[in-house]
């Protein structure tokens, strides 16, 4: 098994963007992006863990972590563009790409929006639309603003957040851009239908998206919808995972993530295709 998890970071001019970005390791591309007011640091020791045998390539998002914002809302379209482009400047061809909450709602729109770059996707913990989430989750995300930047001085988040980012004082314009941006209305349930890659989905079983919900994204993605056969013949190449004991706020860290997510991208393209194609 290849050891080599050496570090190196950039950062690259996407659309008006200097995207920081880190590469850890060597092999398969897989791009990881974290959660809302998150950073590359975010995934802990899952990243290294991913990274023993591929090539991780770990991104902060407009605004989040080193990559200083730009004067245009957040949203993640825009931000699924900014990763094509990204992909495009690092010269891969395809990748498999992951993404956790805010940063799963970027890598559904990276696939939608450009699918001829994804090999293979992985969401954590995002539903496909708003109203995935728990009410009163969304009531939540509808009253984050910037007021709430001294409330959150005392936070783990707000301290890497000041740590790292260029300009720490943009904190409050942070929770004003994602707090609009969790205020639009989305459904990209049809989108997601067509998509044709193998798509693991990985939840929590108290995480803020209900279990039931999980089990209709999944149906949404192909799969649940008929008995797998005793050969497996009648499976789809898409995956259903809820984690037992798991939230929304320690998924990103679980090593039951990693243990889900690494036999899905260590399998040959073949055995991830999707059924009846």
């Amino acid at each position: 098994m290849n050891t080599n998890t050496s570090k190196q970071s950039g950062y690259a001019p996407i659309n008006g963007l200097s995207m920081y970005y880190e590469i850890h390791g060597a092999g398969e591309p897989l791009i990881l992006l974290h959660g809302g007011l998150g950073s590359t640091g975010m995934f802990g020791d899952v990243l290294p863990t991913l990274a023993v045998d591929r090539q991780v390539i770990a991104v902060d998002l407009q605004g989040h972590g080193r990559t200083a914002d730009i004067d245009r809302p957040l949203r993640y379209e825009l931000m699924g563009d900014d990763i094509a482009a990204l992909i495009k400047h690092l010269g891969l061809a395809e990748t498999d790409l992951m993404g956790y909450s805010l940063g799963g709602g970027v890598a559904l729109r990276t696939t939608i929006q450009h699918p001829g770059l994804v090999r293979r996707l992985v969401i954590v913990s995002t539903p496909c639309s708003q109203d995935g989430w728990y009410p009163e989750i969304v009531a939540s995300m509808a009253q984050m603003n910037g007021a709430d930047a001294e409330f959150m001085k005392e936070s783990s988040m707000y301290q890497e957040y000041a740590r790292i980012a260029p300009r720490p004082e943009d904190f409050p314009t942070l929770l004003d851009k994602v707090g609009d941006m969790l205020r639009q209305r989305y459904d990209w349930s049809a989108d997601v239908a067509a998509l044709k890659m193998s798509t693991p989905l990985v939840l929590g079983d108290a995480d803020s998206i209900p279990p039931a919900y999980s089990a209709r994204f999944f149906e949404v993605l192909g799969g649940g919808k008929t008995d797998g056969g005793w050969d497996g013949s009648g499976m789809s190449s898409s995956r259903l995972a809820i984690l037992p004991g798991v939230t929304h706020y320690n998924i990103f860290s679980s090593p039951l993530l990693v243990s889900i997510v690494r036999p899905f991208l260590d399998a040959s393209p073949s055995a991830t295709r999707r059924w009846g194609e």
